[in-house]
Order: structure tokens, then sequence, then C-alpha cells
């Protein structure tokens, strides 16, 4: 019996959780049209990026600034309608431009928080002035790798064997007879003739 109300209470569990799934599913299919306003608040600075060939998705949108006591950078990345918002910025005056793969960097907009400013992504115009942005090695290349004095090479010499107990080697044999003889078709009941070790 209470096996039978446990399994009702984990149904019911279940079913819950998938109705509540549903609900949080269709909530997050209702998008915004494209193009519509985003809502920024007085730290905020946001906008549409777009290029040539429309919205440009997954691109970095770059704020700067020196107006603060040390060098301030936010960087966020576009979503699937080309749309940005740097939140929480301190007030200053901010460069903020746009940097993709494909891309080079566009002139940057001088802006302060709370305002709306949309962006023109500058495409390349072919492969060799992208990849003065970012070429296919870049992260690659930010590696510093130690001089060859850094590294000890001397040859390190191998631990000593030691000699485990004979039950440990009772026990190799055993499985070696086991693994032998189902290979061979042999029954298991008999030992396989070894050498002693």
């Amino acid at each position: 019996m209470r096996r039978i109300l446990n399994l009702c209470a984990g149904a019911i569990f279940v079913v819950a959780c998938l109705v509540a799934g549903l609900f949080v599913r269709l909530e997050a299919q209702q998008e915004r049209p494209i193009g519509s306003a985003l809502q920024i608040n007085a730290s905020d600075i946001g906008g549409v990026v777009t290029s040539a060939k429309g919205p440009e998705a997954g691109v970095w949108v770059i704020a700067e600034t020196s107006g603060l006591p040390t060098r301030f950078i936010k960087i966020v990345v576009t979503d699937d309608q080309g749309r940005y918002l740097l939140p929480d910025l301190p007030k200053a005056t901010y460069q903020v431009w746009v940097r993709g793969y494909g891309l080079v960097d566009s002139p940057p907009v001088e802006s302060a928080p709370g305002k709306q400013v949309n962006l023109t992504a500058v495409i390349a115009p072919n492969p060799k002035d992208a990849a003065k942005y970012y070429p296919a090695v870049y992260w690659l290349s930010l590696i510093k790798v130690p001089d060859k004095s850094e590294f000890p090479m001397k040859p390190t010499p191998a631990p000593p064997y030691k000699i485990r107990g004979k039950r440990l080697l009772r026990r190799r044999r055993a499985r070696l007879h086991r693994l032998r003889s189902a290979k061979a078709g042999w029954p298991t009941s008999k030992p396989f003739p070894m050498r002693k070790l």
C-alpha cells in the first residue's frame, strides 16, 4: 500500500513539473518583434547592430572609457536580432564600437549611459583585412611560451620496481588461467600449467 502511495505521489510530482515547464517554455517563446525598442535604464547603453546584410547576430559590442580612475571596458554580444544592452555602466563618456569575425572594427561612437545607440557593422572587404582583426590563431598568439632554459630537461630515473606479495601473484596467475581457458574453450577447473615465479 505504501509503495502505491509513493508511486502516485511521484507521478503527480512529474506531471506538475511537466506542466510548469510547459508554461515556462511558452513564456520564453513570446519574443519581441525584430527592431522592437529595448528598455534602457539610466545606467545602460543599448541599441541594434546592423550591417549591409541586416541585423548582425553574435558580434561584440565594446564600450570603453578612460574617464574613470582606471580604464574601464565592458563587452557584450548581440542577440539573434542584433540587439545589445551594456548594463550597469558608471557615469562617464564611452567610446562604443562593433567587432566580430568577418568584420573590421566599426568607427567608435561617443555615448553616455541612458542613451540608445544604433551601430553599423563594417563588413571586411576581403578575408585578409578580416584576419588583421581576428586571425585564426588570435587566442593562441596570446600565450607566452616559457624559454627553453626554464624547462629542466634532465632524465628522471624510473621508480624502483617493487615485487608485491605472493598472494597478488597467485591472483594474477588465476586470472590469466581463466582468460586462457576461456579463449581456448578448456574447462576452468584444472589449473593451466605455469612455471613458478
